[in-house]
């Protein structure tokens, strides 16, 4: 019966947590057709995106204290029925700014699903067997940003953009169900902590602001634009007060005095870069192929499976070994380099006549990588931490993952912004009357011999193709520049990896934190 209602507990938090890191991705591949469909632009649909992010990154860090406030159970459970409540009114929303409330309001609820989840998750495990939950929680992490454009592909190719969000209801209500039955509340935390307004404000309004400045950035001109201008200087104002007000409470609703232990310091820089490569790379991948090769997002989804695979067969042979008592430090290391490999062998694999096939060693190469650090950093997150700390601990990690993820996005489309401009000034030079090669192209795309009349609509349909083509080569070689732009953040705090503590807990620690995890 116990291992029951333990593979009941890992069946919830895990289909929870993938529900949840779904949604931020899902709706990517739905932006033309909903737009279509609510009568909006591609720049006002995207505030859907905008929204769940900036919700998602304000609750995150305060989980932990929303846990001990509600109670653990309560929490989770109320997350659960929120997120599915709201993803249910944004399947039947028929404007834009109603779906965009309802993204935010389920954002609010996704929040939660992460952390307590991994809280739960732990919990549920002895500290010996911390290893195989890192790993579990581990591929949820990996597999729900990649399903997102698989499952929203085949929705939409196949069906209407309501039911990404609606998918969302039967498993919500399970997951709900089963939360109600077999999930049960920490017994540490036994007095509701005191509510810290001015942290919760200044938490909101700095991560907040800071969310949107990087998500709507790009879109807007960056520093030209005064609303960007605004919300960069209450980001400023917002993340500096809010870390002078936290240091200074005895109950914070974030404890930022965690980042005193040195090893959670590093964990939590070497989470964000991880946050950047996992979400950068899924981001230009699927514009790689659209927007370059052709593909279909279907197609594209489909062509995600394998890594996803991969993930499933690395990530708990990495927590079995981590179990028996091996160093994280390998393991994380061997990652982040195999990432490496990954962004370079990408560089000079790609080509304008590549098939989805080529991807597919490349894709299961960043899989292993990216499994084999996700697990270790997840379990070092709260490696010497007091069983009273680890849930801010958490918190703190999967937070720096989000904003690791945002940051890398922003960064990403600066990036592929300046050097498709440059690709294509440096491809337009070489397109001269009397080249050669324009010749011929030209010629191919008339169908006729240099030598004869053709008429000015030809010649002008000719041009186009042409433009069409240097731009396609413009964006292949930009999108591999992005790969190799993303290894520049992994080789930069790979010097971290060894300043990690790896010593073993004392066997009371041990005790004490496999009997609670939070």
């Amino acid at each position: 019966m116990k291992n029951f209602v333990k593979i009941i507990i890992v069946f919830t938090t895990i289909s929870a947590a993938i529900m949840e890191l779904i949604d931020t991705s899902i709706v990517n591949v739905a932006l033309n057709n909903m737009a279509g469909n609510l009568g909006c632009t591609i720049e006002d649909i995207s505030w859907v995106i905008t929204a769940y992010a900036i919700a998602n990154v304000i609750i995150i860090p305060m989980t932990s204290f929303l846990a001990a406030y509600f109670g653990r159970k309560n929490y989770y459970l109320y997350s659960i029925v929120i997120f599915t409540a709201a993803s249910f009114m944004c399947g039947n929303s028929t404007t834009l700014w109603e779906i965009v409330l309802w993204r935010f309001v389920q954002g609010i609820g996704g929040g939660a699903l992460l952390s307590t989840s991994q809280s739960i998750l732990f919990d549920t495990f002895t500290v010996e067997q911390r290893g195989t939950a890192s790993a579990i929680f581990g591929m949820g992490i990996v597999v729900g940003p990649t399903l997102g454009p698989t499952v929203g592909g085949l929705l939409i190719d196949n069906y209407s953009w309501p039911l990404i969000f609606n998918i969302n209801i039967p498993f919500g209500i399970l997951a709900a169900v089963l939360t109600y039955f077999f999930i049960e509340d920490s017994v540490h935390h036994t007095e509701k902590p005191a509510i810290d307004w001015g942290g919760i404000l200044l938490l909101a309004v700095g991560v907040g602001s800071l969310q949107y400045v990087l998500e709507r950035g790009q879109t807007n001109d960056w520093f030209e634009n005064e609303g960007i201008r605004i919300f960069a200087v209450l980001a400023a104002i917002g993340v500096i007060g809010f870390v002078l007000w936290e240091l200074r409470q005895k109950q914070p609703v974030v404890n930022l005095r965690l980042l005193k232990d040195s090893n959670l310091t590093i964990t939590t820089m070497l989470t964000f870069i991880s946050g950047v490569s996992l979400y950068t790379s899924v981001f230009i991948y699927p514009l790689l192929l659209q927007r370059v090769l052709g593909y279909t997002p279907t197609m594209v989804g489909m062509s995600l499976i394998p890594g996803a695979l991969g993930s499933l067969i690395i990530m708990p042979i990495v927590g079995r070994r981590l179990q028996a008592g091996d160093s994280p430090k390998p393991y994380i290391a061997v990652g982040f380099s195999i990432l490496i490999i990954y962004g370079i062998l990408l560089y000079y694999a790609s080509n304008i006549n590549s098939s989805i096939g080529d991807y597919t060693l490349p894709l299961i190469v960043r899989s292993v990588g990216i499994s084999m650090a996700m697990v270790c950093l997840t379990n070092q997150a709260v490696a010497g931490l007091k069983p009273r700390d680890i849930p801010q601990g958490i918190a703190l990690n999967n937070m720096m993952r989000q904003l690791g993820g945002a940051f890398g996005i922003a960064f990403m489309n600066i990036y592929v912004d300046q050097r498709y401009a440059v690709h294509r000034n440096e491809l337009i030079s070489y397109i001269t009357p009397g080249a050669a090669n324009f010749v011929a192209r030209n010629n191919a795309l008339l169908g006729v011999g240099s030598k004869l009349a053709v008429s000015a609509n030809a010649q002008q349909t000719a041009y186009k193709l042409l433009d069409l083509a240097v731009d396609r080569q413009a964006y292949l070689l930009t999108y591999l520049d992005g790969f190799l732009f993303s290894v520049l953040f992994i080789v930069a705090v790979f010097p971290l990896i060894p300043f990690l503590k790896t010593k073993k807990l004392d066997a009371a620690t041990q005790k004490a934190v496999a009997e609670s995890s939070h």
